[in-house]
């Protein structure tokens, strides 16, 4: 039997920033009575994309949304590892008084929550993985110098879209670096073990086409690598495979990944 999983006294709005390590984070904490849900956010983006999602699955639930290191309102840091990601998961969480929660990741953010819900199965009354962890092989040195030389060509430009909050305040180099360590996360390998581990309700959101720096029918072919991920555990569903592509799928498609979430908390949400 699954503990109540909102029996814990309600929560009032709050919006502040959270102390982790060197850095501080923006939350943004909706409150209320009920589940709660933590997004995570694609590699380079905000708190702010999750808007139409919140808003879709609404007050019945707790929302709780952050800006990454360096990232939208959050200060920069001298570690922008992906370990550092999963730690600030936590942080966020007990900052909140929040023990369990439903994990919701778009991008990078869906290798987080993988991780994150195989570390802390007792912690995790679901997870909702938009388009991202999908493992796959393809990292290699070619796409290593493509990608370095990706964001060395951008380096002049994203400045000047910093005060929007639209980039992050990283170098070129540690932009690159980080997506360099995703493309390593997401082998077979490496993933596979991960997601083959996961023992509670996982539903993908799986979008369509090109994404960013993506040539022909790469995302396609590494999207590919999720059926035999839901041959192997019971656990992981597809939940919607939709038209949009992986820049634009949650703003066109946040209904669906708002009925994602409802599938994927349904066990706890019957338990409480």
């Amino acid at each position: 039997m699954r503990p109540n999983a909102s029996a814990a006294t309600p929560a009032t709005p709050w919006t502040g920033m959270v102390r982790v390590d060197d850095t501080a984070l923006a939350v943004t904490d909706t409150g209320g009575p009920g589940i709660p849900v933590v997004y995570l956010n694609g590699q380079f983006a905000t708190q702010g994309y999750w808007r139409r999602v919140v808003a879709e699955l609404g007050p019945d639930w707790r929302h709780l949304t952050y800006d990454e290191r360096a990232r939208g309102r959050s200060e920069r840091s001298a570690d922008y590892s992906f370990e550092a990601a999963v730690r600030d998961v936590d942080a966020v969480l007990a900052a909140r008084n929040v023990d369990r929660a439903v994990l919701v990741g778009w991008s990078y953010g869906a290798v987080v929550a993988a991780h994150w819900a195989h570390r802390n199965p007792r912690r995790t009354l679901g997870a909702v993985l938009v388009d991202g962890a999908f493992p796959h092989d393809w990292l290699d040195a070619a796409m290593e110098q493509r990608i370095r030389t990706l964001f060395k060509r951008l380096g002049w430009f994203t400045p000047l879209l910093r005060p929007t909050g639209l980039t992050p305040r990283m170098t070129p180099a540690q932009q690159a670096q980080s997506n360099i360590e995703l493309g390593r996360l997401s082998r077979e390998s490496a993933l596979g073990p991960v997601l083959d581990a996961v023992t509670v309700p996982v539903r993908y959101v799986v979008a369509s086409g090109t994404s960013f720096g993506s040539r022909g029918d790469e995302q396609e072919r590494i999207r590919a690598g999720l059926d035999a991920v839901t041959a192997r555990n019971p656990h992981i569903r597809i939940s919607a495979k939709v038209a949009a592509n992986h820049g634009a799928i949650l703003k066109k498609n946040f209904r669906d990944v708002a009925a994602a979430v409802r599938e994927a908390a349904a066990p706890a949400r019957e338990d409480d």
